[in-house]
């Protein structure tokens, strides 16, 4: 026999209807329905209030649903219940008050882990290295959110859909990367912002202040961007592009 039904059985046997004992509880007599159905169980500060309405040991309740799984009220259990019965009005109602803080704050922290692992993380994917330079771009005109599922490196914070061959072979014409924002490296690719145009380059920063932007396919080193130091030029690192490997260098 249930949890429910049990209880069902010992609030007739009292002769109390639901709202009655829904009254005494504090609670509206659907979620008594509930209880007495097993679809929810009362929490801990209604437990209290529903053995002394019932008239009822603890264990009355829980001998069916509870006793068959290996579950039993411990000595330590059973004294505080009787420990419960021994204060005040006011005692008992602090303790209500604990009990009652106690579950909304388990209950919020389960909520927010439910919704964590039903909601897919999602991304912002940017439709040119340019619309990530944005600083407020328009979703569904410059960007679109993809799941970050398991086809997406973990730490990836957006998406670009690369244009031009100029990272061929690592990065072929109209494919997506990955990018975080880790600290650069030298040799990383990454995406940048130099006066305003936006790129995707190596990195690459020399011992003298140089700082070298290449191409990956050496057959368009005509966009390579060299920044001396003294250049004058504005570069901004969006980001590192989360590649399997670091591609080497090119010999300069």
């Amino acid at each position: 026999m249930s949890f429910g039904t049990r209880l069902r059985v010992r609030r007739e046997d009292l002769g109390l209807s639901r709202a009655e004992l829904a009254a005494e509880l504090g609670v509206s007599p659907s979620a008594v329905s509930n209880y007495e159905n097993d679809l929810s169980s009362p929490k801990e500060k209604i437990l209290l209030r529903l053995f002394d309405a019932l008239q009822v040991d603890p264990n009355y309740l829980y001998f069916g649903s509870y006793r068959a799984s290996g579950f039993s009220f411990s000595q330590a259990e059973r004294e505080l219940i009787e420990t419960y019965r021994t204060l005040s009005p006011v005692g008992q109602q602090t303790v209500h008050a604990v009990v009652g803080a106690l579950c909304d704050y388990r209950d919020e922290i389960i909520a927010d882990q439910t919704a964590t692992a039903e909601e897919p993380r999602v991304i912002p994917l940017y439709r040119t290295p340019a619309a990530a330079g944005y600083a407020s771009p328009v979703c569904g005109e410059d960007f679109d959110y993809i799941p970050a599922d398991a086809a997406v490196p973990r730490g990836a914070e957006f998406a670009v859909r690369i244009q031009g061959n100029s990272m061929e072979p690592e990065i072929a014409d109209g494919s997506i990367v990955y990018v975080n924002r880790d600290p650069m490296e030298n040799g990383d690719v990454g995406i940048f912002c130099v006066d305003g145009d936006m790129l995707c380059k190596q990195y690459y920063h020399d011992p003298l202040g140089m700082t070298y932007l290449f191409s990956l396919n050496r057959a368009r080193a005509d966009a390579d961007v060299l920044l001396p130091r003294s250049s004058g030029r504005t570069l901004v690192c969006f980001g590192r592009v989360m590649l399997q490997r670091r591609p080497p260098l090119p010999e300069q």
